[in-house]
């Protein structure tokens, strides 16, 4: 008898910031898995990427192009996929953006833009996502919170709130909308290796540092927060809402954190 447990198989998926390393990655692993998906980035130059990864993994996937920091746009991107999919049983929310600066340089401007996009575009996706899930009978919200909800590093004071404010709505979402079987849980990794996070890993006696400081001795890769995600997006977790998987490689175990390299 086949394990139905993880199965996605025809599930209708949305991923938003479906161009970055962790959302492409996301996008290919559930459409390998038989996901249907919708795609969302600022760009098209971020999107088309997406599509030939999912097809290459023999699925397909809707392309959506939205700008989130726009007020108005985030629910508009939810109602669009259900649309298109001709439902919504998973919102991926892995949208995200940060500018690096100490807190006495962060400007008004620069925190409202960590904020949209962050907070505010993940709030409003999660409102639109959760009368369609309930009319059809519940679904699962999967938040991409961060470590740094927990502990900081310097010049990330405003994306690190945003983090925390992800994880304190992961846990009100899922109070309110637990009876009507919509699951909102979120994932805390401690720094993934991409693109993104090489501003805190990229000079040689930072990467020593969080190879030294990480009890498992390197930090993550995309392709590990895959069977978090699967397992949250799944029937696997069906008892299961409000929760924050740590995903940090022993970190929160127990690290010397008096080396940090600023």
């Amino acid at each position: 008898m086949t394990d139905t447990l993880f199965d996605l198989e025809g599930r209708a998926v949305l991923i938003t910031g479906s161009g970055g390393a962790i959302g492409s990655t996301l996008a290919r692993a559930l459409a390998e898995r038989g996901a249907r998906l919708a795609v969302q980035d600022i760009s098209a130059d971020k999107v088309d990427p997406v599509l030939e990864s999912v097809a290459q993994a023999g699925g397909s996937a809707v392309p959506i192009v939205a700008d989130l920091s726009d007020p108005a746009v985030a629910g508009s991107v939810v109602r669009d996929a259900h649309a298109v999919l001709g439902g919504l049983d998973v919102l991926i929310n892995s949208a995200g953006t940060n500018r690096r600066k100490r807190i006495e340089e962060v400007s008004a401007e620069d925190f409202d833009a960590i904020v949209a996009v962050n907070l505010r575009a993940l709030y409003f996706a999660s409102q639109a996502a959760h009368p369609l899930m309930a009319d059809a009978g519940g679904g699962s919200i999967v938040n991409l919170s961060s470590l740094s909800a927990r502990f900081s590093f310097n010049t990330i004071s405003v994306y690190a709130a945003t983090k925390a404010g992800v994880t304190s709505l992961t846990r009100s979402c899922a109070r309110e909308w637990a009876r009507d079987r919509v699951r909102v849980n979120c994932l805390e990794p401690f720094v993934i290796k991409t693109e993104f996070t090489r501003p805190l890993w990229g000079e040689d006696h930072r990467q020593r540092w969080f190879d030294d400081v990480t009890p498992m001795g390197r930090l993550g890769s995309p392709d590990e927060l895959v069977g978090a995600v699967v397992f949250l997006a799944s029937d696997a977790s069906s008892w299961m809402t409000g929760q924050s998987l740590v995903i940090d490689g022993g970190l929160t175990a127990g690290a010397d954190w008096d080396s940090y390299a600023d």
